[in-house]
């Protein structure tokens, strides 16, 4: 299994996934790839402007996207992918469109037999056993929780340390003690903004320049480094 989990697409003051165009590239390699995209996220502007948006980037890199709205039969588009790259946005509209057009299996079978995935913020949240550790507001109601199912643990991307002055709601961290009190067996990744997750079948690894929190219940949050083996969490 391939995958590449990343936080957020744009940091401040950059454009669209700049800062991690290059480990896309590195993890589809030199040769072209004409991957199907999943812009079910976005909400407040269309899927078409979304594909032309993710394409402009990946053009610089030697590949192309293809937005699977255009596909009259979306099944068999993920069949036939060569990759699987979904979009953040809505965690919750995501989901949704995805079940109601009946993907969730198809795209785990896929990158299960070794078709790379890519995701970003949302597109993370999916890679996980459920959404339920998204930051998204719940603007649509999906049949269930459940996403792709292909780590075994929940991650939380855009994950931030600070309580802003004159916020008097919880923490992002009080937030996550409350989600790993009520599901005791799960671990959650706070994905810091500019760092990603790889996987390349049982090995897995921190990239980028911050720290990731890992919290599991009963236990002392725990700072991990880039570059860390963390094969651990896919046991």
């Amino acid at each position: 299994m391939r995958l590449l989990l990343i936080s957020n697409s744009t940091n401040p003051g950059e454009p669209y996934l700049d800062y991690p165009k290059k480990y896309i590239k590195e993890f589809l390699g030199e040769k072209q790839v004409s991957a199907i995209f999943l812009p079910y996220a976005a909400v407040t502007f269309s899927y078409e402007t979304y594909e032309e948006k993710v394409n402009e980037r990946f053009r610089e890199m030697g590949h192309r996207v293809e937005s699977i709205h255009n596909f009259e039969d979306p099944v068999a588009a993920v069949q036939k992918a060569s990759a699987i790259v979904v979009g953040g946005g809505n965690t919750w509209k995501l989901l949704k469109t995805i079940r109601d057009n009946r993907l969730i299996d198809v795209i785990r079978e896929k990158v299960l037999s070794g078709t790379p995935y890519i995701g970003w913020s949302a597109g993370s949240n999916m890679a996980c056993p459920t959404i339920k550790t998204t930051n998204d507001m719940a603007i649509v109601e999906p049949d269930s929780f459940n996403a792709f199912n292909l780590i075994p643990f929940q991650i939380n991307p855009h994950y931030l340390d600070a309580n802003p002055e004159g916020h008097a709601g919880e923490t992002r961290e009080q937030r996550i003690e409350e989600f790993i009190e009520a599901n005791p067996g799960m671990i959650v990744a706070g994905l810091r903004e500019g760092t990603m997750l790889l996987r390349e079948g049982m090995h897995l690894s921190l990239i980028g320049k911050r720290k990731m929190r890992l919290f599991r219940k009963g236990e002392i949050p725990v700072e991990i480094n880039p570059g860390d083996d963390l094969s651990f969490l896919l046991g």
